[in-house]
């Protein structure tokens, strides 16, 4: 999950050289994840994300009920903004999500990308063991607070709804908007204008929102608060490959292609991670495959 710039905080000035580790080079000045922990102490505390879910370790809650999502229909119009690191879009408050054993509504805040190269392997979690070509954050902030800034203050302010995409074999059309903007947005600091979207458009339907996993976590970049419950759906998002591969246009702030924007898992350092009370737990497409069992 990726903080916005304008972060009111000690980090900010320091927070500029961190990176990704696709941008690591010899004799360069950027930090990579490895040492994160340098420019932000937090990022080297004990509840950090993303993490490796291990789909036999979750343990089922029945308080993860389906969520109720308000807004989400309604159609708006925002900016989709290159911000060097990744690829965003401000989203309305009137969008909110509530229910699922969490403490109260939460308010829309922005969604961003993480991204492979030309739609190879580039989420940020991992289902057992399996790294997904592409992760989507919506962040949410509870209602109560006026910014992510003091949302952060509070160990469980911020909720993020996290998503995965696979690739299909045939375009999703209800991205059109997304990918046909990219062309204007490939420089760092550009933006251009998404109108007439929702939500909805680029999450699974409803009814395929059952099945999620629930753990306490952080911000996946500097400064790394602990702050965060996550949500990771199971259910998964198709983009052609040739949509997948449209993000690699995008640039980082130092001009090079906006690929491998994922940290490495951290560890689960004694936490808990849940399933919801209705999900089957699923053995990876991988494995599947690779052990020859048929579903």
């Amino acid at each position: 999950m990726q903080l916005p710039e304008a972060t009111p905080n000690a980090t900010t000035q320091q927070a500029r050289h961190w990176c990704y580790q696709s941008q690591v080079t010899c004799g360069g000045n950027c930090i990579g994840p490895d040492g994160w922990a340098t420019v932000a102490g937090a990022c080297g505390r004990r509840t950090q994300s993303p993490i490796n879910i291990v789909t036999r370790r979750t343990l089922p809650d029945r308080r993860l009920t389906p969520f109720t999502f308000t807004g989400y229909q309604e159609a708006f119009h925002s900016f989709i903004t290159n911000k060097g690191r990744t690829v965003q879009v401000d989203l309305p408050a009137t969008a909110k999500v509530q229910g699922g054993d969490l403490a109260m509504p939460y308010k829309a805040v922005q969604l961003h990308l993480h991204l492979g190269k030309d739609g190879g392997l580039g989420s940020e979690h991992t289902i057992d063991g399996e790294r997904y070509p592409m992760e989507l954050h919506i962040v949410n902030i509870k209602e109560e607070y006026n910014s992510l800034a003091d949302a952060l203050k509070d160990p469980a302010g911020v909720g993020v709804l996290g998503f995965f995409y696979e690739q299909s074999g045939s375009s999703n059309k209800k991205y059109d908007s997304i990918i046909n903007a990219l062309n204007t947005i490939n420089k760092p600091s550009s933006n251009t204008t998404l109108s007439g979207v929702s939500l909805d458009m680029f999450i699974p339907s409803q009814c395929n929102m059952t099945s999620y996993f629930r753990y306490q976590g952080s911000l996946t970049t500097p400064p790394c608060a602990e702050a965060v419950v996550w949500t990771i759906f199971e259910n998964t998002i198709p983009l052609s490959r040739q949509q997948l591969a449209a993000f690699s246009q995008l640039q980082f702030a130092d001009g090079k292609p906006m690929v491998g924007t994922y940290r490495p898992n951290q560890p689960l350092n004694g936490r808990q991670v849940y399933r919801s009370g209705n999900q089957v737990v699923l053995v990876s497409t991988l494995l599947l495959i690779t052990s020859g069992t048929r579903e």
